[in-house]
């Protein structure tokens, strides 16, 4: 992932965890766990992006989270950057925000709408370097057997969010 120089960002704590906000000046380009795979290098240390957590679309971001997480909203109404992707990583993004909310979809069901119906590894690789979690719904995919497979963000999230949204109604085992 490419981001942008001027990418600013913001941390909001929420029932599953405290979550790093990153935004760009196209809108918002980041939404991670604490503790996630593949987080940015730029979130800390010497070369870390500025903490800013009174951007507007930072601020939009971390309010429409924590409405979503209460149940009190379904869609996320943010601009958003995309751009840091590879063309296939895109397109990937973007089949995965047209997957509605309390859906699922598999894994080769998503590289079928993608046209690419063999690239299954590749498509589940692009899935799990999602940087916009839960914005971009890339919980909302599945393992071909219906079963909770590769979110970065560990299986338990990934439950609680299929939960919230209706698609999930038992407890995952741990």
């Amino acid at each position: 992932m490419q981001f942008h120089p001027s990418t600013v960002q913001a941390r909001t704590d929420t029932p599953l965890g405290t979550v790093r906000l990153a935004a760009s000046p196209a809108g918002l380009c980041g939404l991670w766990f604490d503790g996630q795979r593949h987080l940015p290098a730029p979130l800390d240390g010497p070369q870390a992006w500025p903490e800013t957590p009174e951007h507007p679309v930072l601020r939009q971001a971390a309010a429409q989270l924590q409405q979503y997480l209460r149940g009190e909203r379904q869609h996320f109404d943010l601009p958003l950057d995309l751009a840091g992707g590879t063309p296939f990583q895109q397109a990937v993004w973007q089949a995965l925000r047209g997957i509605p909310t309390g859906q699922t979809v598999s894994y080769g069901a998503l590289g079928r709408q993608i046209g690419k119906p063999a690239a299954v590894r590749a498509v589940g690789a692009a899935v799990g370097r999602n940087p916009l979690s839960v914005v971009v719904p890339c919980h909302r995919v599945l393992g071909q057997d219906g079963g909770l497979t590769g979110y970065a963000g560990g299986l338990e999230r990934k439950a609680a969010l299929l939960r919230l949204e209706g698609a999930l109604e038992t407890k995952v085992p741990a």
